[in-house]
């Protein structure tokens, strides 16, 4: 048999054992999963934090890829979450990587976050993770120090790679803007007349928004611009509090009442790796054009704003 031939074979029965499920095992739970050895580093213990790469698939599909924008965090727990990748934690030493298998059946059964929408009865979800680094309480820091610094450390990384994006799209755009406390990049077009959007300020807008592509996922201006039908009422949200994706209530500082303008907001200040689906992907850039239509003192007892999202999205 010639060499080429050779690999096709072992290919070809890695294949197999995989689609079959072969070599894998159990937990409590019924979560299947195989553990593929190789790290030679320090083994993770209940308390400890680790740090990971995984990517979960449905179908012939990709849900989330951590690869695309920066590792995941997990406490190591000693049974781990119910039908869940965290049960087989205390079995991984850093190096190691490992496949798990969720059912569907199991995950209406007992999990606490429910069973993700697009899943159907005797459906199966596949994820594959390896094992980056663990912190441990060491040094008079505990795990968990360690774990938020590390943490914070890849956001950056992670946010700066997104304000570069940005930056490229204004250059090719020529869109001349600012960097407003470097989470957001504003362009005013109309200069408003009235009080300034500062922190604490009730701000009520009007507003488009849209990714990268123009493609629109919500407004209450328009409603052909809504992912779904949905009242035009001004929204109102507290400046630099809450009430609105963080880079909102970042950007609408640099606006009076009266202004008009746009937001361009990374995904890291907006919604994230987990999106907005289906009308926003995992990590995506947004830009919101606004409208500022008031700007006053928060009321002594003032209703919760609502955060505005995509209608027709997980909410």
């Amino acid at each position: 048999m010639k060499k080429g031939s050779i690999i096709l074979s072992a290919l070809s029965i890695l294949f197999f054992n995989a689609c079959n499920n072969i070599g894998f095992e159990k937990s409590r739970t019924g979560l299947e999963y195989k553990i593929i050895g190789g790290g030679n580093g320090e083994k993770l213990q209940h308390g400890d934090f680790a740090k990971f790469e995984y990517r979960l698939t449905y179908k012939d599909s990709l849900v989330m890829n951590t690869y695309d924008f920066m590792p995941a965090f997990d406490q190591v727990d000693s049974v781990g979450r119910y039908h869940d990748f965290s049960e087989i934690m205390t079995k991984l030493k850093v190096g190691d990587s490992a496949v798990v298998i969720q059912h569907y059946d199991s995950l209406q059964k007992g999990s606490q976050f429910g069973v993700p929408p697009f899943m159907k009865k005797g459906d199966k979800l596949q994820a594959t993770l390896k094992i980056i680094a663990v912190y441990k309480n060491k040094n008079g820091k505990s795990s968990r120090d360690w774990a938020v610094e590390a943490y914070q450390a890849e956001i950056n990384k992670y946010k700066s790679r997104e304000m570069a994006a940005i930056e490229k799209y204004l250059s090719l755009k020529k869109i001349s803007a600012t960097n407003v406390n470097n989470s957001v990049y504003v362009q005013i077009e109309q200069e408003g007349t009235g009080k300034r959007a500062d922190s604490g300020q009730l701000v009520g807008i009007k507003y488009n928004g849209y990714n990268f592509e123009g493609k629109y996922f919500d407004s209450n201006i328009d409603t052909s611009k809504q992912s779904a039908p949905h009242g035009l009422d001004t929204f109102f949200f507290v400046s630099k509090m809450e009430g609105a994706i963080q880079g909102m209530l970042e950007g609408i500082v640099a606006f009076k009442k009266g202004s008009k303008g746009k937001m361009f907001i990374p995904s890291s200040m907006a919604y994230g790796p987990q999106g907005m689906p289906p009308a926003i992907k995992p990590n995506e850039n947004l830009i919101f054009d606004i409208e500022v239509v008031e700007v006053k003192d928060l009321p002594k007892n003032p209703q919760q704003p609502g955060m505005p999202m995509p209608q027709g999205g997980n909410q």
